[in-house]
């Protein structure tokens, strides 16, 4: 049996209809960039989260950027952030001039709460936290100690679009890439949170413009395609479906698998929508592999540390949690047209290889 670990033409033939109206009504209009598309798809995102506003992107890594722009983090400033993420938001970081400052992780893989006061500096400005695997951060007690020290707030919540907690950070950014749960058909990104912030991020992301032809700041070409946010638009009523079917999968392997590996710990902060479902194992490489010989496919989310990147070392050289972890978990496939029965072969391939 072949189980990729990702089925995006399954999710694509579900919401056909809808998707392929959705690229005809964008060429119909000869409207690709900008225009009362893009209005329509971040006032309905922002009503669909409950937030104040939202600013669409080109990716999240430009979300990240124009968020950290927006709030004011400038060169010489250190933001404080976690080391078990994609690089871009540490990228992030550093592309608009400021430093990160990397904490380690507690044990939902997330930037450690009680960790982050210690690290600040008298050059940090924002707190840069990251919703790791499809459910919050302890994101409360990061306001709290933003509040106390002056700082802004900004939520990475690219892993974690329909469990996020709004309305706590000062933004929150989304990654729309085609393998997250609420996926486009291309790179896309958004930010969304405090209405005054968000005019800066719409701003930032359209070269540093308020009109047409005045330019405020130093920006960013970093707008969505209309053809994304229309795709965007046609997917989202399917989303609570697809996130509930995800969480049938999860619960499947946590009764299955609880006593053969480590299977993912739920917070309580927020719901979990697993955009992937982690599991953590010593042996991880030879798991890896005897799976691979099965014909199922896994992913890693992440192997290398981002301050164990050559990129970034001169930025921080330790932090054990997150290395620990780093070389033991395991993503396994976990998607809503994932079948019973392709489920019990995963199930049954690793209790197979723990025996």
């Amino acid at each position: 049996m072949k189980i990729p670990f990702t089925d995006l033409q399954s999710q694509y033939a579900e919401a056909k209809s809808s998707i392929d109206a959705a690229i005809a009504h964008t060429i119909a209009t000869n409207s690709f960039i900008t225009g009362p598309d893009v209005i329509k798809f971040e006032t309905t995102l922002a009503d669909y989260l409950g937030v104040p506003a939202a600013a669409s992107t080109g990716s999240c890594t430009t979300a990240l950027q124009v968020a950290l722009k927006a709030c004011d983090v400038r060169p010489g400033d250190d933001v404080i952030t976690t080391s078990h993420t994609f690089v871009s938001t540490v990228e992030a970081i550093i592309n608009v001039g400021a430093a990160p400052i990397m904490v380690d992780t507690d044990e939902y893989y997330q930037l450690d709460a009680d960790a982050v006061e210690e690290a600040i500096t008298p050059r940090t400005t924002a707190i840069l936290a990251m919703d790791a695997y499809g459910q919050s951060c302890n994101i409360h007690k990061l306001r709290e100690i933003a509040d106390r020290n002056g700082l802004k707030l900004i939520n990475d919540s690219a892993h974690s679009f329909g469990s996020a907690l709004m309305n706590v950070a000062d933004l929150n950014c989304f990654s729309f890439n085609p393998i997250k749960n609420f996926g486009a058909m291309g790179d896309a990104g958004a930010v969304v949170g405090r209405a005054d912030l968000i005019e800066r991020c719409r701003m930032f992301r359209d070269h540093g413009r308020n009109t047409k032809f005045v330019f405020e700041e130093v920006g960013y070409n970093a707008r969505i395609d209309n053809l994304q946010a229309n795709i965007l638009l046609a997917k989202l009523p399917y989303l609570k479906d697809w996130n509930e079917g995800r969480k049938r999968v999860a619960a499947r392997y946590d009764t299955a698998l609880g006593n053969v590996v480590k299977i993912p710990k739920k917070s309580g902060y927020s719901d979990h929508v697993y955009y992937v479902y982690v599991i953590e194992v010593e042996e991880r490489d030879n798991l890896a592999a005897y799976l691979k010989d099965c014909g199922i496919a896994t992913n890693i989310h992440y192997p290398i540390p981002c301050h164990l990147q050559p990129a970034f070392r001169k930025y921080h050289d330790s932090l054990p949690n997150c290395e620990r972890a780093s070389k033991r978990i395991l993503s396994l496939p976990c998607y809503h047209t994932l079948t019973e029965q392709q489920q019990d072969y995963i199930i049954d391939k690793i209790w197979e290889w723990r025996v």
